[in-house]
């Protein structure tokens, strides 16, 4: 990887092809609409955000991919290169691990193709809270495949609704964004007999949410979630 923002970092050989590898991929999905070097600052600055702070460095090139790649479709609609009207969403939580994350899936599920959504964390953990995903499962919706992250200025930016979940002052206020505060009464996400209760009611929320967005909810979803 030539980018100057990796020469901080002692890589191996395996990352460094890892990320070239990685770079190539976001220069063919964002052909015509983005450049190589712009591609390899994101990369390198999606990298940054996971080093200081991972156990293990082997997945750090392919958290580093997709938070790239989530960055450039934001940082896309910023710039006016994606017009299609589909609103965004971003859920923003503490940790970007529980509250936020179930969200997501939730969104996701019923939304389809209909609508965007992200989410991040003012103090993103290192997994998914466990009890999360279970809660999640249990309702036919596997979150195995996310992971913590922050929010950055591209996914501020392209929002249309940010949905804040109790992260209080550490939440950003972005001028002339509309702000949802979910205040739940969520018990920690210690046990599954704890999170059930608020995975429910974020349920709840989020359909009233697509409801007033006139997002059609996927018709297959009451049988699944039944």
């Amino acid at each position: 990887m030539t980018n100057p923002l990796f020469r901080e970092h002692t890589l191996t050989i395996d990352q460094t092809h890892a990320l070239e590898t990685a770079a190539t991929r976001l220069e063919d999905h964002f052909d015509g609409v983005f450049g190589r070097e712009t591609i390899e600052n994101f990369l390198a600055t999606s990298y940054d955000q996971f080093a200081g702070n991972a156990k293990v460095t082997n997945y750090l090139p392919l958290l580093a991919e997709r938070f790239a790649r989530q960055r450039l479709h934001a940082f896309s609609r910023v710039e006016g290169f994606v017009t299609d009207g589909k609103p965004v969403v971003l859920f923003l939580c503490v940790h970007n691990a529980g509250k936020s994350q179930m969200a997501l899936g939730f969104f996701e599920k019923f939304a389809g193709d209909r609508a965007i959504a992200w989410s991040g964390g003012s103090e993103p953990g290192n997994s998914l809270n466990q009890f999360s995903v279970e809660a999640m499962g249990e309702v036919g919706i596997d979150i195995t495949g996310e992971f913590p992250k922050p929010w950055t200025e591209e996914t501020l930016r392209a929002a249309d609704v940010i949905v804040t979940m109790g992260c209080g002052d550490a939440c950003p206020v972005y001028p002339g964004k509309r702000y949802l505060d979910w205040d739940l009464d969520a018990a920690p996400g210690n046990s599954i007999e704890n999170v059930r209760p608020v995975r429910d009611e974020i349920e709840r929320r989020v359909r009233a949410l697509l409801e007033d967005l006139d997002v059609d909810v996927e018709a297959t979803d009451a049988s699944t979630l039944a």
